[in-house]
């Protein structure tokens, strides 16, 4: 029992803790080269298993060894024959564990199974897509970085190969756990590796951005990435198809790069692709074409989805002394230039891309206005009317480059005179450390917006091809989508003579629609054309929040987003394989933003973003227990608590609720013990805040505390004072003084004080133990209904209170430009004069009060 997002986060904290100083980019090279080599064992097993007829609790790797050492190559031939592959058992995974356990590991025999797996390849299988995998050139076990010796690296290898120990790795592949633990590794070694991550990763979210505008196409039935790196862009259009279309996929892809070839077919593999759907190739793109068809060599292969993110304004791509008649070439009548090769990648995809599919690129802004030969080029792909949309992106996105990209969209077959979509989203970001990232409320939007074609000020726009003639072809963005500019501007009669600008008041949409007559009840003529607020801010506001118009909005929103949580919280009740978790998700997402949509001035994309932050938080996790245990089950499971002693021992203390979170049971189950904690805390505050100021009062010279108390502050070795009290020398102290007196009466109270701040600190403790203990106990026996109260709470608790506020959002904004302006015009041009005239005065007065010696 085993989630994704924790298998991601054990993974990525093994691979921190082994990695030492060892380059990122050198090392996921070993980790998921071990990791696949894992999977590839299990699957070894697990098909001598169903061939065999063992049950689960059979021990396969005892009983293929048994049953190799009595058939030997007839066992060897059946599983080639279903897999391709056979690993015998001395080479298995499993056997190096086995070593290990028995004090018998030697890096030779890991070396000697990787060298053998070439060997185990069956000769009438698609050999392509297993040779090369675990080439010496990739993976060096010998390699110093491993470690300085023989026995360190040892160390260090057999530390790596124990990370992947107890994970059944065909059973994850299964549920696409596995390829998304692979994934998620090799976008984490991306960010470890900064500029040659560009090499291998394309960012999840440029990715999604992608993949779904590619599968807005009706039928995808082969997809082509001629710069295929890791094989992430490949894998994210895969997940928005149809478990039917995956079966009828065709997946095509081209790497230069050995290391990351061999990653591509390892990450297609782990994600369940089959190696007779898999075209993978090593290869440079650019220095012939690939891949052709033997019985038309001019026409190429053609493919429904051309995706690619190729290296940016690479210099000198045409070593190959290519011509502008290849026919690649051909559309364009030039061939870009020399220096810069971004539409020599994208003349290749689109040579390749079939007269009913779509093709999405990323490139830098460059190519939108880049004159000679790009200039050409980009009016050649105009007039073929073969540009679909163009979408600037925030820069700051990629590990390997700040500069900011665009993706471009392509299609053959447009409808004439269709204009060409622009889409500025380069504003729409947030900033996770280094990096800009797309909220998935962005990627929300720019989909839609380009799958409805509609325009937005500051934001799209469809520009007619006289418009592009009229730009000589520039497609720089800005020529086509004007940023906004929020600044309203100044009136010089509203500064010189006072009052708000009738004309800005009457922009205030949202206001205007909703509650006009509160906002016309707010202002009084104070000339023509200039209205005079005639109430406080704050009065104006309470007066809006109150309205019975937005009190009934808010009220249909209540019930309506009450409608929408019944009906997903009934259907993560049923939770299987077959409701599988993605299709609620994405069905999830997508009826939000209808049941945002009939309420205007709301921003439905936010709304999107509050379900997206809930499933990323908490649901996906959660989701996926339910679908493995069942909801109730789910809800009563409980894991250990393992923490972190000094000298990095782990142990475990308690436990915690798989999916219900232990605080969540604390407060819910035992709320009066929590409250009595909660009192507790609260006099403890009480009395360190007496002691605070007592103790303050003390070091005040010849202040009646210090002369009483000031002997009995704690000093460290050079006598210096510290902030506490010395308990042992009050208690002395007390001895020493007549009872009654005021001496005695304030040590006494200090002695008190400390006495009840021990006290309670040990009950606090206690009673928080207790409760602790109480919790772990309680977690497998919660009940049905209180299974049901504790997740509606952790999930749905805050989500109607968050979609309110998107009422309020928007009038708030307004609210704040009025009082904007209130302030702007608040001083005449004559009150600024009466002003100066005041001060002048004040000035002159004082100046006659100068007296010269």
């Amino acid at each position: 029992m085993i989630t994704s997002e924790e298998i991601k986060s054990r993974l990525w904290s093994g691979a921190n803790e082994l990695r030492g100083s060892m380059d990122a980019t050198r090392y996921k090279d070993y980790m998921l080269g071990l990791m696949f080599y894992k999977f590839l064992s299990d699957k070894t097993l697990k098909e001598f298993a169903i061939a065999c007829g063992l049950s689960a609790t059979d021990n396969w790797y005892d009983e293929y060894c048994n049953a190799y050492l009595e058939y030997g190559q007839s066992i060897e031939d059946m599983i080639q024959n279903m897999v391709g592959y056979c690993i015998r058992p001395e080479y298995l995974y499993h056997t190096w564990i086995k070593d290990m356990n028995s004090g018998h590991f030697e890096v030779q025999k890991v070396m000697d199974s990787l060298n053998q797996f070439e060997r185990s390849i069956s000769v009438t299988s698609r050999a392509n897509d297993f040779q090369g995998l675990f080439a010496n050139s990739t993976l060096d076990l010998s390699d110093t970085s491993l470690g300085s010796n023989l026995n360190e690296r040892s160390k260090n290898i057999q530390a790596l190969i124990r990370l992947f120990e107890d994970l059944d790795m065909v059973s994850l592949q299964d549920g696409d756990v596995l390829g998304d633990a692979y994934e998620y590794l090799i976008g984490q070694f991306a960010m470890e590796s900064g500029k040659k991550a560009g090499e291998f990763y394309t960012p999840r979210q440029v990715s999604e951005v992608m993949a779904q505008i590619v599968t807005t196409n009706d039928t995808i039935k082969s997809i082509y990435d001629p710069t295929v790196g890791s094989g992430s862009l490949l894998l994210t259009v895969k997940q928005h198809l149809t478990k039917e279309e995956q079966k009828k996929l065709e997946y095509y892809g081209q790497e230069k790069n050995t290391a990351t070839y061999n990653l591509t077919r390892m990450n297609l593999l782990l994600h369940g692709v089959e190696p007779n759907k898999m075209n993978i190739k090593n290869g440079d793109t650019l220095s012939q074409d690939w891949p052709e068809d033997p019985e038309r060599p001019n026409e190429g292969v053609q493919f429904d989805a051309v995706v690619m993110n190729p290296p940016y304004s690479i210099k000198n791509w045409n070593r190959y002394g290519l011509k502008p008649s290849d026919p690649r070439f051909e559309i364009a009548g030039v061939l870009p230039p020399d220096s810069k090769g971004d539409f020599a990648f994208l003349l290749h995809g689109l040579y390749h891309l079939s007269i009913k599919g779509l093709m999405a690129i990323v490139l830098p802004h460059g190519v939108l206005f880049r004159g000679a030969a790009e200039g050409e080029i980009r009016k050649r792909l105009i007039e073929k009317n073969q540009i679909d949309a163009v979408i600037g992106l925030p820069n700051n996105l990629f590990t390997n480059t700040g500069i900011p990209v665009c993706i471009i969209i392509l299609k053959k077959n447009r409808e004439l005179n269709e204009p060409i979509l622009f889409i500025d989203a380069s504003r729409n970001f947030v900033k996770e450390g280094k990096q800009n990232v797309l909220q998935e409320k962005d990627i929300a939007k720019i989909v839609d917006v380009y799958k409805n074609r509609t325009e937005e000020k500051g934001y799209s726009h469809l520009a007619s091809r006289q418009e592009l003639i009229e730009n000589e072809y520039n497609m720089n963005i800005p020529r086509y989508v004007e940023a906004s500019d929020e600044e309203i501007p100044h009136d010089v009669d509203a500064h010189l003579y006072g009052g708000i600008p009738e004309k800005n008041i009457q922009s205030l949409k949202v206001l205007n629609e909703t509650v006009q007559d509160i906002l016309n009840k707010a202002f009084i003529e104070k000339r023509p054309g200039y209205l005079e607020l005639n109430q406080s801010l704050e009065e104006l506001s309470e007066n809006i929040f109150s309205s019975r118009a937005i009190q009934e909005k808010s009220q249909k929103i209540k019930a309506t987003i009450e409608n929408y949580i019944q009906c997903y919280w009934t259907k993560l009740h049923q939770l299987n394989y077959k409701n599988n978790v993605s299709m609620i998700k994405a069905s999830m997402l997508e009826d939000i933003k209808k049941c945002l949509e009939e309420f205007g001035q709301i921003d439905i994309y936010e709304g999107y973003q509050i379900i997206a932050e809930m499933w990323k938080n908490a649901l996906m996790h959660d989701a996926e227990l339910i679908e493995q245990l069942g909801f109730y089950q789910a809800g009563r499971t409980r894991e250990p608590n393992i923490v972190s002693k000094k000298g990095k021992e782990k142990i475990q203390d308690g436990w915690n609720g798989a999916i219900i979170p232990n605080n969540l049971i604390a407060d819910y189950c035992y709320e009066r013990e929590q409250e009595q904690i909660t009192a507790l805390k609260s006099r403890l505050l009480d009395i360190e805040s007496e002691l605070s100021e007592l103790l303050e009062n003390a070091k005040v010279e010849d202040s009646e505390e210090n002369m009483i108390l000031g002997d009995f502050l704690k000093r460290n070795n050079e006598g210096e004072i510290q902030d506490s009290f010395d308990s042992k020398l009050i208690t002395a102290g007390m001895k020493e003084v007549t009872k009654g007196s005021d001496e005695y009466n304030l040590l006494k109270n200090v002695s008190n004080l400390l006495k009840e701040k021990t006290s309670i600190g040990k009950e606090i403790k206690l009673k928080e133990q207790e409760v602790k203990e109480s919790v772990w106990n309680r977690i497998e026996n919660l009940s049905d209904e209180e299974v049901d109260e504790l997740l509606y709470q952790k999930w749905f608790g805050s989500v109607i209170e968050k979609v309110l506020l998107l009422v309020e959002k928007p009038l708030k904004k307004e609210i704040a430009v009025i009082d904007e302006l209130n302030k702007r015009y608040s001083d005449t041009l004559d009150d600024i004069d009466d002003e100066i005239l005041k001060l002048e005065q004040e000035f002159e007065k004082l100046m006659s009060e100068l007296v010269v010696l």
